[in-house]
């Protein structure tokens, strides 16, 4: 749980400190956390406050990334950008369920602490070599390319103040009020709420799916495992691509390109996963899963962007409010699917038929309509926070 109470600090920190320096940070945190825990497993004190500081790293990184990202990147490069970028953690956990079962079997499991330690250290380095701090507004390079700027449509009443100038994000004080009290904003929120609900429903409780409802052995399914992330990886990239594209060549206004991706992305996302419990074999539940996650992550391009459209100064920031509602939403996700597992177990004795898990994934199933319903309804692609 520790995460979600830092993703707003996080956000807050890269705001007023800067992003570059806070990623950085988090990063040497987090690996060096890693590097203890092998030092003595047995040890509860140490686990516990290994997680708390690892929780707290988390916390930090994702706010940063994305104030980073809307430092340097320019309107017309946000989605692709922010879809590669985030991409990573799709592959990662893909990548991951096919390498460290060999890697526990041939070296423990404390390696895989080791490992991943070891890969933020590296990834530390490489970022303080050449990671530097975007250049000042006034800057002709900075003016040129759109850094911290919008390039993309402005609400009329904010074109004024935008055009006199204004205090930089770091020294001017964070509209809170406005932000909390923004439709938009609670469009982004309510959307990755739902977008996480689902993932983690589908991470923790998939497995169990696959070998207490559908009688298969994780070991013989083999790298096929790792299909639905892997396909999250491809989507999310497919679905940043083609929204730059969409609005590069002005097929699509901003905020219809948002809402188009958004809404395929969640809608079909949803059909996959209340067909989900229909499907008895392996290969019918790997399609499905991997076609709810994929869609999911190509609503990505809609949500996930929308908030350095409204927000650019402040992406770090919305940031950081929308990602706690996904966290909570996890922690949610995965208590509520086994207490309904628990029931469905009394009910029908064991967990083996389809109506044992329908309620399980028509719940993110009708939260992914709702969700792209209200990003219809409340979200634009114009800026709103200057």
């Amino acid at each position: 749980m520790t995460p979600k109470f830092y993703k707003v600090p996080g956000g807050w920190a890269a705001q007023k400190i800067g992003g570059r320096q806070v990623l950085l940070l988090s990063f040497v945190l987090w690996s060096s956390t890693c590097f203890l825990v092998p030092l003595d497993p047995n040890r509860v004190t140490i686990l516990v406050v290994a997680r708390l500081l690892v929780g707290v790293a988390q916390g930090f990184i994702f706010p940063s990334i994305h104030t980073v990202l809307a430092q340097w990147v320019p309107p017309h490069e946000r989605s692709r950008s922010v879809s590669l970028t985030t991409s990573g953690m799709y592959l990662g956990a893909a990548m991951g369920m096919l390498v460290l079962p060999s890697l526990v079997k041939f070296r423990g499991p404390q390696s895989v602490f080791i490992a991943e330690a070891a890969l933020g250290v590296i990834w530390s380095f490489f970022w303080f070599k050449y990671a530097t701090d975007p250049p000042r507004s006034e800057h002709q390079k900075a003016t040129a390319t759109g850094f911290g700027e919008s390039l993309l449509p402005t609400k009329a009443s904010q074109k004024i103040k935008v055009e006199n100038g204004g205090t930089t994000a770091r020294t001017s004080e964070i509209p809170w009020k406005r932000i909390l009290a923004s439709r938009p904003v609670w469009a982004i929120v309510v959307n990755n709420f739902t977008f996480h609900y689902a993932l983690y429903v589908l991470m923790n409780w998939l497995p169990t799916y696959f070998e207490l409802g559908l009688q298969l052995s994780l070991q013989e399914m083999g790298s096929s495992k790792m299909l639905p992330y892997f396909n999250m990886f491809i989507f999310s990239n497919i679905g940043g691509v083609l929204a730059d594209h969409l609005i590069t060549k002005r097929i699509m206004s901003v905020t219809k390109t948002r809402k188009f991706l958004n809404t395929v992305g969640f809608i079909v996302s949803s059909l996959a996963l209340m067909a989900l419990p229909i499907f008895r074999t392996s290969a019918g539940a790997i399609f499905c899963s991997s076609v709810a996650l994929g869609f999911l992550a190509l609503g990505r391009a809609g949500f996930a962007v929308n908030h350095m459209d409204i927000a650019p100064k402040y992406a770090g920031i919305v940031m950081g409010v929308s990602n706690t509602a996904g966290t909570l939403a996890g922690i949610i996700g995965v208590d509520m699917t086994g207490k309904l597992l628990e029931a469905a177990k009394a009910e029908y004795s064991d967990l083996s038929s389809p109506e044992s898990w329908r309620t399980v994934f028509v719940i993110p199933g009708l939260l992914c309509v709702f969700s792209s319903f209200i990003f219809l309804l409340f979200s634009t692609g114009e800026r709103i926070f200057d």
